[in-house]
C-alpha cells in the first residue's frame, strides 16, 4: 500500500480529532486508541503517524471540543441575542441525551479531575470554563454561578435520565436561572 498524500494525512488527522472529541465527551478519555481508530474508520497503526501519544490527542480533541462550543455559542448569541437561549439549550432534554455533541465542560470534568498528566488539556479546559462563564453574563462571577448551576443540573439530569426527576431537575434549574438578574 502506498503512502498517503499530505492532504489525505490532514484529513485523517481531522477525522481522528473529531471522532476523539465526540467519543471522549460521550465515554470519557479512557476510550482505547484501537476503539477510537475503528470509530474513525482508520487503522490502529495510523494513529502513531499522526500523534506522539494519546495525551497529545486528548490535548487536541479537548481544544477542538471547546472551539466547537465557542462557535455554537457565538452563533446562538448572534441568532437569539441573549444568554437565556444558551441556558435553555444547555438545560434541554436534547443536550442531556447527546453528550457526544454536547458541552465539554460537563463531559470532560471527571476526566480532567482524574488525569493530572495532561497539562495542555487542563489549560484548555480551564480557559474554556472561563470563556463559557463569560458568555453567560456580563458579570463574570454571575456567569460562574450560572455555569455551576447548569453543569450540576445537567450532570444530575444525565445520572437520573430514566426517571421523571431528570426532567424536573432541568426545569427547576431553568426556572431558577430565569429569575436571576
Amino acid at each position: 500500500m502506498g503512502r498517503v498524500s499530505r492532504a489525505q494525512a490532514q484529513d485523517n488527522r481531522r477525522r481522528i480529532v473529531e471522532t476523539a472529541s465526540r467519543l471522549f465527551r460521550e465515554q470519557g478519555t479512557q476510550v482505547s486508541v484501537a476503539d477510537l481508530m475503528k470509530a474513525a474508520g482508520l487503522t490502529h497503526g495510523g494513529f502513531y503517524k499522526q500523534f506522539a501519544s494519546k495525551e497529545a490527542l486528548i490535548d487536541e480533541a479537548t481544544a477542538y471540543a471547546f472551539d466547537d462550543l465557542t462557535q455554537r455559542h457565538t452563533a446562538a448569541l448572534e441568532r437569539d441575542g441573549a444568554q437565556r437561549a444558551l441556558i435553555d439549550a444547555y438545560l434541554s432534554v436534547e443536550h442531556r441525551d447527546n453528550p457526544a455533541d454536547g458541552c465539554p465542560v460537563a463531559a470532560l470534568a471527571g476526566d480532567m479531575a482524574r488525569e493530572p498528566g495532561i497539562p495542555e488539556a487542563h489549560r484548555v479546559y480551564a480557559e474554556g470554563v472561563g470563556d463559557f462563564a463569560g458568555r453567560l453574563a456580563t458579570d463574570y462571577e454571575v456567569g460562574l454561578v450560572r455555569l455551576c448551576t447548569m453543569l450540576g443540573a445537567l450532570l444530575l439530569a444525565r445520572a437520573t435520565k430514566d426517571s421523571p426527576v431528570s426532567e424536573e431537575i432541568l426545569a427547576a434549574a431553568r426556572a431558577a436561572l430565569a429569575t436571576e438578574p
